[in-house]
């Protein structure tokens, strides 16, 4: 029998930390004008720094990943490391050579400050957490390169939400002293369109409409009863976003769940795919980590205060290399070839040939692992 599901699945001080370290660094003032008092964040980091600083590499995760991006699952980490295939000894992003730093982003549950953590007054921050940007989890992110002694990165890198957050590191990084020799943006936008924010919209109501949520307030709930079911729905509204129509046509077609009958109120066999997957999700994340960084989503935009998304392209000076899904209908192809076309020193448009949609950065190692090791090289170390 499968255990009820817990009111949160956020990593909580006490936990087995697994390859986790934590830097505090102390209080970061945000877009909100809010100050947050306290902030941690989480991270990882494998290989060594060189003695000049010239290898240091910056992975930043997608909405619902962490900073475990290499390893098993086991202690401390309830997935394996979510991109094996591109980070560690002798993959593109070789850990013999490099010093790869994954943090856990802001207002993210497994171990960085967000609203599951404790709040002055010793409650969770729960719905109470300030609302952040795309930019407020950059500006964390530089304090924490900061206490590593990174003022260079070879290259900062990331997918999905994790590319949003690196073009913000390509304009942000050399305002704050932190050279960014190279940035690689992948599956991702320089400004979320109204079919992004309409997908995320309908993702956070389902949260906000389980009477599990309770207003945020359900940390104290028993096992079964917290927001599961609407963090659930959020996960297969936008996991339909993840995968191609193609894809789901070919695997599951019109067929029904096997042992199923979905003319007596079965299920056809992708409903049972996607319950699945609400399911796996609600047992590791925090229903109201989703809806911080949603809302960060919602709002990511290159352009704000920089004089519009083409002007705030032209302003980053590193060598850049976009790489989109061909079949990607969550962040189109289009938007890539935007931000390609828009950072001066960006490398033309690659593309990942893929049924399976907007994951194919993940699961086409292949393809994606050429054009990494092809860009790395031709950095030069």
């Amino acid at each position: 029998m499968t255990s009820p599901i817990p009111a949160t699945g956020a990593w909580q001080p006490g936990d087995d930390p697994g390859q986790r370290r934590f830097a505090s660094l102390g209080e970061l003032s945000l877009e909100s004008d809010r100050l947050l008092p306290e902030v941690t964040l989480a991270y990882e980091t494998y290989g060594t720094l060189a003695a000049d600083g010239s290898n240091a590499v910056l992975v930043l995760h997608a909405m619902t990943g962490d900073s475990h991006v290499h390893g098993p699952a086991g202690p401390g980490h309830r997935t394996g490391g979510w991109w094996e295939a591109m980070v560690g000894p002798g993959r593109p992003i070789d850990t013999d050579r490099y010093f790869v730093v994954v943090p856990n982003v802001l207002g993210g549950c497994q171990g960085s400050t967000g609203p599951s953590s404790l709040a002055p007054d010793g409650q969770r921050w729960g719905a109470r957490f300030p609302r952040i940007t795309t930019r407020d989890q950059v500006a964390a992110e530089v304090l924490l390169a900061r206490r590593l002694g990174v003022g260079r990165w070879h290259l900062v890198i990331g997918p999905s939400m994790g590319g949003c957050r690196a073009l913000e590191w390509a304009v942000i990084g050399p305002e704050q002293g932190i050279e960014i020799e190279a940035v690689a943006p992948l599956a991702t936008t320089a400004v979320s369109s109204a079919d992004q924010i309409s997908w995320i919209h309908t993702q956070l109501a389902a949260i906000r409409l389980d009477p599990g949520f309770r207003d945020g307030d359900y940390y104290g709930a028993p096992d079964g009863q917290g927001p599961h079911r609407g963090l659930g729905l959020a996960r297969q509204i936008a996991h339909a976003t993840y995968r191609s129509e193609r894809e789901l046509e070919a695997r599951f077609g019109h067929n029904p769940q096997p042992g199923e009958d979905p003319l007596t109120g079965g299920r056809f066999a992708v409903q049972s795919y996607l319950d699945h997957h609400g399911a796996k999700l609600a047992r590791r994340f925090d229903a109201n980590s989703y809806l911080v960084l949603g809302e960060a989503l919602l709002t990511h935009d290159l352009g704000r205060g920089r004089g519009g998304t083409n002007r705030a392209l032209e302003r980053i000076t590193a060598r850049a290399l976009a790489v989109t899904v061909d079949t990607d209908r969550l962040y189109l192809p289009v938007q890539s070839a935007q931000i390609a076309g828009g950072i001066p020193g960006a490398d033309p448009l690659r593309y990942i040939y893929s049924p399976y949609g907007h994951d194919g950065f993940l699961i086409e190692a292949e393809q994606l692992g050429g054009i990494l090791r092809a860009f790395l090289a031709s950095l030069g170390r």
